[in-house]
């Protein structure tokens, strides 16, 4: 079994950051990309992060030079630091992960429980 634990959610005023963490633990031969995504309340879930094993990083727009994304391989963790937080960058926060259980099979997808992110005064 592969399991994915996000932790670092939480209350935040405007303008402050939090530093999410996800691990991957379990039977993992090899984790490909990385990515973390968000729900609010009545939207979709969207894709606000992604990072490759090699560590190539995209984001979407509405994050862009606020959040970072980042991987340490050993430790089989991705963190999301968030800076210059704004109100409608509160949502539920889901880490996402391809991981390879064994030698020839494919890849599968795997979510984390999520953590909730509020960001209100």
């Amino acid at each position: 079994q592969v399991q994915l634990v996000e932790s670092g959610g939480g209350l935040v005023q405007p303008g402050g950051s939090l530093k999410l963490s996800c691990v991957a633990s379990g039977s993992i031969l090899f984790i490909y990309n990385m990515a973390w995504y968000r729900q609010a309340p009545g939207k979709q879930r969207e894709l606000v992060a992604t990072i490759t094993s090699g560590g190539s990083t995209n984001y979407v727009d509405s994050v862009k030079g606020r959040f970072t994304i980042s991987r340490d391989t050993a430790k089989k963790t991705v963190y999301l630091q968030m800076n210059a937080l704004k109100s409608e960058d509160t949502a539920v926060y889901y880490c996402n992960a391809a991981i390879s259980r064994r030698f020839g099979e494919a890849a599968n997808s795997y979510w984390g429980q999520g953590t909730q992110v509020t960001v209100s005064s």
